[in-house]
C-alpha cells in the first residue's frame, strides 16, 4: 500500500479549483479553507440568523457542493480535509470571544458536511490569561456543545497538536488524551498529527529515541489510535523551541530520517497525509509542493 500524499491548496476561483490543482500536482489528497482563514466564518447553506450576516465569507451553494464533488470523482483525489479558521478560540475566558467561537466552529463544521469532507481541523485553543485547565475545560464544554448543534454524520472535528507557543493548548499528549476523554469517538473527535509542531514542543522526531518517546506518550495517553490524518512539514526551529515555523521536507531540523520514520509507522503510513510548506518554486522554476511530495515518496 502506497502513502496517500497531498497538499493545502487554494480554493481562488471555487473550491472545485482546489481539487485541479491537487490532481495537476499528483497529489492523492487535499486539505483547504472552505472560506479565508483570517476571516470569521459566514452562514452556511441553511440561514441561520440576522447576527452571522456580518460574516465575511460566501455561503455554500449547492452549485459550489456539486462542482467539488464531480471534481474529485473525475480526478481520483480523495480523503478532502477542511482546516478552520485560525480566529477560533475555544479555550477563550472571555465569554463573548468564546460563544462566537462556538458559533464559528459550528460552521466549520456543517460547511464540511455540505462538502463531504473527511473532517475539519482546528487548533484546540489558547487559555490567554486563564490557566490550562479552565482552558481545556472550555475547549471540552464548547466541542460537546458544537457536535450537538452540528450532528454529524460523516465529518471528523480533528483537534491539531500545536507547538505549544504563547498559551496554545494541546501541544502535548496528555492534554490531547484528556480532551479525547471527554470527547472522542462518540462525538466523532479525532487528532490531526503536525509533525512540525511536534518536534518544535519537545518530541525530537529527528532521532530514533525522540520518535519512540513520542508514540509512547500517544499510546499512554489514547491519542495514537485518534489520529486520523497528518500534516508532514519539516521545522525551520529547533527541537523544544516551542515555536511555528514550517520548513520543507529534509530541509529542516527534522530532516529526511525523521520524515521515513513517520512514513514507514505502521498505523501513521495508512493515514492520509497533507502538506502545509510554504508555496512557489524553486530556482528550477518546479512547484515546491510536487518536490515535497517526490522526496516523501522516495523516502516511503
Amino acid at each position: 500500500m502506497s502513502v496517500l500524499l497531498g497538499a493545502h491548496m487554494s480554493i481562488a476561483g471555487g473550491l472545485h479549483k482546489a481539487v485541479d490543482r491537487a490532481a495537476d500536482l499528483g497529489c492523492d489528497v487535499v486539505q483547504i479553507f472552505t472560506q479565508p482563514p483570517q476571516q470569521w466564518p459566514c452562514k452556511p447553506v441553511q440561514v441561520l440568523t440576522k447576527n452571522n450576516n456580518q460574516w465575511a465569507a460566501k455561503p455554500i451553494t449547492e452549485s459550489d457542493c456539486s462542482l467539488f464533488r464531480e471534481a474529485l470523482k473525475r480526478t481520483g483525489v480523495s480523503r478532502p480535509l477542511a482546516h478552520a479558521s485560525y480566529l477560533i478560540n475555544l479555550a477563550s475566558p472571555k465569554d463573548e470571544l468564546w460563544q462566537k467561537s462556538i458559533d464559528s466552529m459550528v460552521i466549520e463544521w456543517q460547511r464540511a458536511e455540505l462538502l463531504g469532507l473527511d473532517g475539519v481541523v482546528m487548533h484546540p485553543g489558547s487559555f490567554v490569561e486563564s490557566t490550562p485547565e479552565a482552558g481545556l475545560e472550555r475547549i471540552a464544554k464548547a466541542i460537546c456543545e458544537i457536535h450537538g448543534r452540528v450532528a454529524p454524520k460523516s465529518a471528523w472535528l480533528l483537534l491539531e497538536n500545536t507547538a505549544g507557543q504563547g498559551s496554545n493548548l494541546g501541544w502535548n499528549m496528555e492534554q490531547l488524551g484528556w480532551l479525547l476523554e471527554r470527547t472522542g469517538e462518540n462525538l466523532m473527535v479525532g487528532v490531526c498529527l503536525d509533525t512540525c509542531h511536534a518536534h518544535a514542543a519537545g518530541f525530537d522526531f529527528s532521532t530514533a529515541e525522540g520518535f519512540k518517546s513520542w508514540e509512547k506518550d500517544a499510546k499512554k495517553h489514547s491519542v495514537l489510535g485518534a489520529i486520523r490524518a497528518l500534516h508532514l512539514n519539516d521545522s525551520k526551529k529547533d527541537c523544544g523551541s516551542r515555536v511555528d515555523r514550517h520548513e520543507h521536507i529534509g530541509l529542516g531540523t527534522i530532516g529526511l530520517e525523521g520524515f521515513q520514520r513517520v512514513l514507514k509507522h505502521k498505523t501513521l503510513k495508512t493515514l492520509p497525509m497533507y502538506l502545509e510548506t510554504e508555496k512557489g518554486t524553486n530556482a528550477d522554476d518546479e512547484e515546491w509542493d510536487a518536490i515535497n511530495m517526490r522526496v516523501l515518496r522516495e523516502l516511503a
